[in-house]
């Protein structure tokens, strides 16, 4: 924790859920029994809502709209509280078979307790932890994962189609011994080993007998077992859903959770109640953040050191200096490459080039990002790491930033030009290049880019306007591709199988024919030496070959720009409030949690190490 004093102060939280009426007061014939099984339900609602603050640890920026699922295979769910399957997944309600921690680059044991390859990378063997129970009390074991691994591919989920090119079968060997057999190429060798291994971290393991019954109630329909709500989820985690709506999410600690075992965490984790009200933006959760109602907040704060250093608040961030999180994200601006205009490169590079990203640094993300002059572009983010991986000096010709004039020329040059007077110019001839740029509403530190991307296309004849949906809809253009131009940030963060699926995400193809893509390319673009190189990489393990291909994907990432990176930015923004709870990780603590908000891979440890505030 920060040497900063923590004020003792008496804060005033007002809990208030907008609820339905169950009943309908018109009808004449509503007995006094009804009346009495309203009041009780509206009651029962109410209580669950309102949770004690000292037993109750409150979130902000994961949940942004009323909670549609709780289904690991729904192609279009919102429940940022409990589904965020990525590379350090979100194991609070389900649990994947291991942990990524982006602080060492290694997997820990959670369903699993240790995995092996063979000698040729084509067979990962998991051990799973004898200690894991489902929360029905029944006990975890290997058939539980292969069933998992069948309905994703059965059921053609999301996910299904991420890994079927690249895992032949699962098979259990006994009951806690599991294994995940390579797709082979015609030479015997693993396609692609690194897709393999990321199953374990990455995907949510469900019960077979609850799979069955899902299945059952849905008359084995492969799209209504994909859109079936699981609020009745059998799952392994540590908390559960107890009340949730259009206001408030509200988690409830499973005090029978196995991971109390000595083989696990050894206790449960602290917060009875995990909480996230639904803030209808940044600037409104702000407020409940400086007033301590929020403890842990996934979200950009304009000038967050002044919460500290001016308002004198008990909020702190992972790192005590800007960028105050480790720098693993990179927030992008997609273009459709299906779309009239946005199909020519000269178009999305001009683009690209007239943005003015130091006032995108400055004002939308006011210091909290490295600039571009200090980590140049490339498809790698701004760790030390990474940035090794590649040849910067080979990169330095394909810079670019801040020069409509550049690009005024390149679009003269390309023909695209204004014929009739109008400021626009026109592709193919005759239509206006005219398109919108989308994010959610509320995304203070989006919306603040995306106006500086529109600000860009009048200085080159590009008509650019926001669009800024609720995060419902957008999440439905950005998987559907039914947008222009959107922002998103791709999955591959910080990952084991990181910077191969970011560059996936990136570049990748290989789900440009599917109605809907949650994995990135998000615009469907395509490129066969993209995809070439993208093959080549997970067999490869000379450093060297590997720098030659990484630094090869960036020169064709720059010249083709399918996308283009608005900055770098923390992989979680992880600002907390110590007003009730402390000892939150942070940086050189001892621990090694990442900051990942208490939720996330590895950092779900922090929430067996917080404590209370003494008053």
């Amino acid at each position: 924790m920060k040497a900063k004093k923590l004020f003792s102060f008496i804060l005033s939280i007002a809990m208030v859920c907008s609820l339905t009426a169950c009943g309908n007061s018109e009808k004449a014939s509503t007995v006094q029994t009804e009346e009495m099984t309203v009041e009780k339900e509206e009651n029962s609602a109410q209580d669950a809502s309102a949770t004690p603050r000292n037993e109750t640890l409150y979130f902000a920026g994961q949940q942004w709209g009323t909670i549609n699922d709780w289904n690991p295979m729904s192609s279009n769910s919102n429940n940022g509280m409990a589904l965020n399957q990525a590379g350090s997944a979100r194991v609070i309600v389900w649990e994947t078979l291991f942990m990524y921690n982006m602080l060492d680059g290694k997997l820990y044991g959670l369903l699993g307790t240790d995995y092996s390859w063979n000698d040729d990378n084509t067979e990962l063997t998991v051990h799973l932890n004898k200690d894991a129970k489902w929360n029905d009390g029944t006990e975890f074991t290997a058939e539980d994962v292969v069933a998992t691994f069948d309905a994703h591919i059965k059921y053609e989920s999301p996910t299904g189609s991420d890994f079927k090119p690249y895992i032949e079968k699962v098979e259990a060997k006994d009951d806690y011994t599991v294994v995940f057999y390579a797709t082979k190429d015609a030479s015997g060798k693993a396609i692609n080993p690194l897709k393999v291994l990321d199953f374990i971290p990455k995907i949510y393991i469900m019960q077979k007998e609850y799979l069955e019954t899902v299945a059952a109630r849905n008359n084995n329909d492969a799209n209504a077992i994909k859109q079936d709500k699981m609020e009745d989820l059998v799952s392994t985690g540590p908390y559960k859903p107890y009340y949730y709506d259009d206001q408030k999410v509200v988690l409830i600690r499973d005090d029978n959770y196995w991971g109390q075992a000595k083989s696990m965490w050894g206790k449960l984790p602290v917060p009875k109640y995990l909480a996230h009200t639904i803030f209808s933006g940044n600037d409104t959760a702000l407020v409940a953040l400086k007033a301590g109602e929020i403890d842990v907040a996934q979200m950009f704060v304009a000038n967050v050191q002044n919460l500290w250093l001016q308002d004198k608040l008990p909020i702190s961030t992972y790192i005590d200096e800007a960028p105050y999180g480790i720098c693993a994200a990179m927030p992008t601006i997609w273009f459709n490459t299906r779309k009239d205009g946005l199909d020519k490169k000269e178009v999305r590079k001009a683009i690209a080039m007239a943005v003015d990203y130091d006032q995108i640094n400055k004002a939308a993300m006011t210091g909290q990002s490295p600039t571009f002059d200090e980590v140049p572009r490339s498809v790698m983010n701004a760790t030390d790491a990474e940035q090794s991986m590649i040849d910067k000096d080979a990169l330095k010709d394909y810079q670019f930033g801040n020069d409509p004039n550049r690009a005024n020329k390149l679009l003269d040059e390309a023909g695209i030009v204004d014929t009739d007077g109008d400021g626009i110019r026109e592709y193919p001839a005759g239509n206006n290049l005219r398109f919108k740029a989308e994010c959610p509403e509320g995304w203070s530190d989006w919306n603040a880019t995306l106006e500086i991307v529109a600000a860009a296309g009048k200085k080159i004849g590009i008509d650019i306007t926001t669009y800024f949906p609720d995060a419902s809809t957008y999440m439905e253009d950005l998987t559907t591709a039914n947008f222009d131009i959107i922002m998103a940030t791709p999955n591959g963060t910080a990952s084991i199988t990181c910077p191969w699926q970011r560059c996936l995400e990136l570049m990748g193809s290989d789900l440009n024919d599917l109605e809907v893509v949650t994995r990135g390319n998000f615009g469907r673009w395509k490129n066969d030496r993209a995809d070439e190189l993208l093959a080549l990489i997970p067999n490869e393990t000379d450093t060297n070959k590997l720098k030659e291909y990484y630094t090869e994907l960036s020169k064709i990432y720059l010249e083709e720009v399918p996308s283009f990176t608005a900055m770098y930015r923390p992989a979680a923004f992880h600002i907390v409030n110590e007003t009730v709870w402390t000892n939150f990780p942070q940086q050189d603590d001892g621990t090694n949690i990442p900051p990942y908000d208490c939720t996330d891979g590895y950092g779900v440890a922090a929430l067996y190490n917080l404590t209370l505030v003494e008053k």
